[in-house]
């Protein structure tokens, strides 16, 4: 059994709190965070996309900002250099955001390939094509005493387990990991990984999978 070293308090480079301005309701923010992230997905400075459509570096970071609004050939001329429709950026303009909620004691109950008897699976929810270009599978997954073993899961994405009750030694890829109430472990999914021992039941633990949609 390996526990993970204590380690120093990691700092994370995306504030969870910080809002967007206006909810992207607002034309100009919306096209202005569209034309960064296209630029930033292809990799591109301000100045190399400045040239690619002949705008200056100033009035460049004016649209990205939101506080200018685009004539339609200036539109254009971005959509050309970022080899995208020009319909492209407005995608973000009011845009849904995608929500589920699901009461408790009413989450799907699923069978998944290698479940065996007395393993639990409820689906909580499903967010599928979105935005972000990742699907979320959230599950409330029960090992009761009437479980037994069972193959170890393979799949792609990455997954998140946080543990609500119980004990159960979890294997993933080589290592066993000794997982107890208030316990997570995140992992690459692509690995063999599944409850290895139960040993004290019942285990109920959160399951969160995320991969990328299909395209």
């Amino acid at each position: 059994m390996t526990r993970e070293p204590q380690r120093g308090r990691a700092r994370l480079t995306q504030n969870p709190h910080r809002l967007r301005e206006n909810r992207e309701n607002n034309l100009e923010v919306a096209i202005g965070h569209q034309v960064r992230e296209l630029r930033k997905r292809q990799r591109l400075t301000v100045a190399e996309l400045a040239t690619g459509t002949g705008l200056s570096v100033g009035m460049l970071s004016k649209i990205e900002n939101g506080l200018i609004s685009p004539s339609l050939t200036t539109l254009q001329m971005l959509a050309n250099a970022l080899s995208v429709p020009l319909v492209q950026l407005f995608s973000r303009y009011e845009e849904p955001r995608g929500a589920m909620h699901v009461k408790s004691g009413e989450g799907v109950e699923l069978e998944r390939e290698g479940t065996r008897a007395g393993h639990q699976y409820n689906l909580l929810g499903h967010i599928g094509s979105n935005n972000s270009g990742v699907v979320v599978e959230p599950y409330l997954i029960t090992l009761g005493a009437e479980s037994d073993r069972f193959p170890a899961f393979q799949h792609e994405g990455i997954e998140v387990l946080y543990v609500l009750e119980g004990c159960v030694e979890y294997r993933h890829g080589d290592r066993i990991y000794l997982l107890e109430p208030g316990d997570s472990l995140i992992f690459d999914a692509d690995s063999p990984h599944g409850p290895e021992t139960l040993v004290t039941l019942p285990v109920r633990y959160l399951s969160i999978i995320t991969y990328p949609q299909a395209r």
